[in-house]
């Protein structure tokens, strides 16, 4: 049995049956079976069936919105603004595949010599619960545009997000099988991955769930895409506009109640402008106003469970106890829901979970050095590789860093890092491997496939 918990009250909203092992069995070979004509549909057919599915989540993008801040805490304005980008990736790659997916010719010795990309099969995709629209459409959209087909492995807690999905694809039109949810639990995933007909895995998730799947995808030799955790640097430089960038790191900082891979978490900023960037930073996460997701007064809603909040809560507590200090929150509310206060750490230092781990929350760890040599240095030294900005007025210094000396799979400069679907997407070291989104992303769980004619 899986259920849904509503993060404000602690109800449940309704529980779902789990599919058993003959369940997941009878959907990956349906899946797989589809796979077989659906690999033959032209780009065309798939594009009007993707162009449905992207006016489907417009027209119900207030329901879908309110779904999310009912199983994971999401504001209504993020949770339509999140739906409008799903239809936006659809669009994309209904106007795009086909020309990224094109033969590629290139001149040899033989009188005829191509690259041909052609699909794989069933891929498998994993994700979480903090954006559970857009993470799955991001995956989802190249997926069937390219002719393979899709199972999904959603988080526990977004169930009815999960089935939504589902059912959403079935009302745009596609063929029943092309996309399917499976309700299972994480002891169930190794099998699906080893599983014949399931052909690749894409997640996006945690450091330690991203080096398991990673493991078992390995053991059997399958492609796999990974996104996992991120601790992001924001470099404020002593030439930067201070109340723009205060004013960004926030919004970078609290989108989605923190609760984002590529959130705006470290601020790592130049000793002479330190104190007034801090003055700027604390007015600007004061004005958050913490509630009930579903009123449009509410600019930030709850954690998405007490556990999470707790655990939280535990790492901005053993960093105080290690020498951090609390410029604004660090206190769990006295009240009902899975609520944290925006919180402002300085002090911070090596050895602390503000500086070391991933707070996936709204915490700001905010992080003084001597130089703009010193704050690369300080960017740099974490296990983790997947977003990094750069505030500066001298554009050509900060684009310099940002292309050249920050360790980042995506790197920003005078804005908070967010994805987009006409930009690749994804990190290095432990934040992950391969790309997703654009023309990279669509080719990742395809078969590169060389031709030659003598």
């Amino acid at each position: 049995m899986m259920k849904s918990v509503n993060p404000v009250t602690g109800e449940t909203i309704q529980t779902y049956e789990t599919h058993s092992e003959k369940g997941v069995e009878k959907i990956i070979n349906s899946v797989d079976k589809r796979w077989q004509t659906w690999r033959k549909t032209t780009f065309s057919q798939r594009s009007e069936l993707l162009q449905n599915l992207a006016s489907l989540l417009k027209s119900n993008k207030d329901e879908l919105a309110r779904l999310m801040a009912h199983e994971m805490g999401k504001v209504l304005r993020e949770g339509i603004a999140e739906i409008e980008k799903c239809a936006w990736v659809c669009d994309y790659y209904a106007a795009n595949a086909e020309s990224f997916l094109e033969n590629e010719a290139i001149e040899t010795d033989f009188s005829k010599s191509y690259v041909s990309y052609q699909p794989l099969g069933t891929v498998l995709a994993i994700m979480p619960w903090n954006f559970p629209f857009w993470q799955v459409f991001r995956f989802a959209a190249p997926t069937v545009m390219a002719g393979n087909t899709a199972v999904l492995k959603h988080a526990s807690n977004v169930p009815g997000c999960a089935m939504a999905i589902e059912d959403l694809f079935r009302e745009a039109g596609f063929p029943e099988n092309v996309f399917r949810t499976l309700l299972i639990g994480s002891k169930q995933v190794e099998a699906v991955i080893k599983h014949p007909a399931v052909k690749a895995v894409t997640l996006t998730g945690s450091t330690p769930a991203g080096k398991n799947v990673a493991s078992v995808a390995g053991s059997v030799l399958k492609k796999c895409v990974l996104e996992l955790g991120g601790s992001d640097p924001y470099l404020i430089l002593e030439d930067a506009d201070l109340k723009s960038a205060a004013k960004i790191c926030t919004a970078g900082r609290l989108v989605n109640a923190g609760q984002s891979c590529i959130g705006a978490k470290r601020f790592i900023v130049v000793e002479n402008v330190y104190y007034e960037f801090l003055e700027y930073f604390t007015y600007e996460m004061n004005k958050a106003i913490f509630g009930d997701p579903c009123d449009p007064e509410i600019t930030m809603g709850p954690l998405a469970s007490i556990a999470l909040r707790d655990d939280l809560h535990k790492q901005v507590a053993t960093s105080v106890k290690k020498g951090a200090e609390v410029v604004i929150g660090g206190d769990i509310p006295d009240r009902k829901g899975a609520y944290y206060p925006p919180t402002i750490l300085e002090n911070v230092k090596p050895g602390m979970p503000a500086y070391d781990e991933e707070l996936f929350g709204p915490v700001a760890s905010v992080i003084r050095v001597k130089d703009e040599k010193e704050a690369v240095r300080v960017a740099n030294d974490t296990e983790f590789g997947l977003g990094a900005a750069v505030f500066s007025k001298n554009l050509k210094k900060a684009e310099k860093i940002a292309e050249t000396q920050l360790q980042a799979g995506c790197c920003f400069v005078n804005d908070f890092v967010k994805s987009d679907p006409r930009l690749p997407f994804g990190g290095i070291k432990e934040s992950g491997f391969g790309r997703e989104l654009s023309s990279y992303g669509i080719r990742e769980f395809m078969n590169i496939k060389t031709v030659v004619v003598k």
